[in-house]
């Protein structure tokens, strides 16, 4: 099992043109851990939007009648992928990871795999 600063080095290290990475309440809009991001990335500003588009995501659903649950949301930019995972059990609930990609290095899938995977140690 990985503490918050454990499972967010792990994913700066092991994802390909990872960035920034951020654990992040969505009940408060707070990170509860930040790493990398830098000057023109601030993970906290960036964590505390994020948040405004998973309760607008969760409000459409509700609207819609739809029952399944949020995975993953992908923000693709010209230059840049933003990938926002709700994490699930063990206490996760009302938590995601989010995890900021260089869109030139980034291979989406193996990020979304390896994220999983790094939510799956992680111990909140």
């Amino acid at each position: 099992m990985a503490n918050t600063e454990t499972a967010l080095k792990e994913a700066l290290a092991s994802i390909e043109g990872a960035t920034g990475a951020a654990l992040v309440d969505y009940t408060s809009g707070m990170a509860l851990g930040t790493i990398g991001g830098g000057k023109t990335l601030d993970l906290n500003v960036a964590a505390a939007g994020n948040t405004d588009v998973i309760r607008a995501k969760m409000r459409t659903m509700e609207h819609l009648g739809l029952k399944g649950e949020i995975e993953d949301i992908l923000i693709t930019l010209t230059d840049q992928y933003h990938l926002i995972r709700l994490l699930s059990g063990r206490g996760g609930n009302g938590l995601f990871l989010y995890l900021v990609l260089d869109a030139k290095r980034a291979n989406l899938a193996m990020a979304r795999h390896q994220l999983k995977k790094i939510e799956q140690d992680l111990e909140v």
